[in-house]
Parts: C-alpha cells; structure tokens; sequence
C-alpha cells in the first residue's frame, strides 16, 4: 500500500510561482498512476493534473501551459510545478495514487492530507 504525504504549498502572489511535492512510501509506487486534484471553500474537489505509470501527463484545461506534473521513480516522489498563478488557483492541493483509471476523483482511493496553496492578489 502507497502512504501519501504532500509539500510546498503556501502564500503567493497572482503571477508568481510554487512547487508542490508528494512523498510516496511503498514499494509499488512505479505501478500506479498519480494525481493532484485540488478543493476550494465550498466546490468540489476537482482534478487538476494526472501522470501515469508510463509517465503520460495529462491536465485540466485550466491549468494546461502553466502547471507541470512530472515524477521520479527513484525517489518516489510526484511534482506540480505551479507557474502563473492566479487567484482561481486557490484551495487545497491532495496528491493522489490509483491502479484504475487517471483523471476522476472516484478512481483514486489512496489519498494525502492535502496542502493549502493561496493566491492573493
């Protein structure tokens, strides 16, 4: 079983830039595909950004030319680079690992504690 546990997230300006990173304990990281779905002040969760175990990334159209998710199999580790943020960015980021399935929430079922990231204006 994969444990979960998500860095990086704090304050930043619109335009500005953060990295967030996801820790993964567990020998059978390389078998699953890994998400961020983020969740702002009463709205759904919603996913953000997805990459497979063959390294495919995949991206919600509204972070698409300004996020990048990458991870490194050595480490165990999964990256959201987070570049030209804007206010709407603004919520909870949860790391996420599934065997089924990429981009919906309902096919991930090991999740992080989550890490706020705020954007001010």
């Amino acid at each position: 079983q994969v444990q979960l546990v998500e860095s990086g997230g704090g304050v930043v300006q619109a335009g500005g830039s953060l990295r967030l990173a996801c820790a993964a304990s567990g020998r059978t990281f390389t078998s699953y595909n890994m998400a961020w779905f983020r969740q702002a002040p009463g709205k759904e969760r919603e996913f953000v950004a997805a990459i497979s175990s063959s390294d495919s990334p995949w991206y919600d159209v509204s972070v698409k030319g300004r996020f990048t998710i990458a991870r490194d199999n050595v480490k165990n580790t999964v990256s959201l680079q987070m570049n030209r943020l804007k206010l709407e960015d603004t919520g909870v980021y949860y790391c996420a690992a599934t065997q089924v399935g990429l981009t919906a929430a309902s096919h991930y079922d090991i999740w992080g504690q989550g890490t706020q990231v705020t954007v001010s204006s």
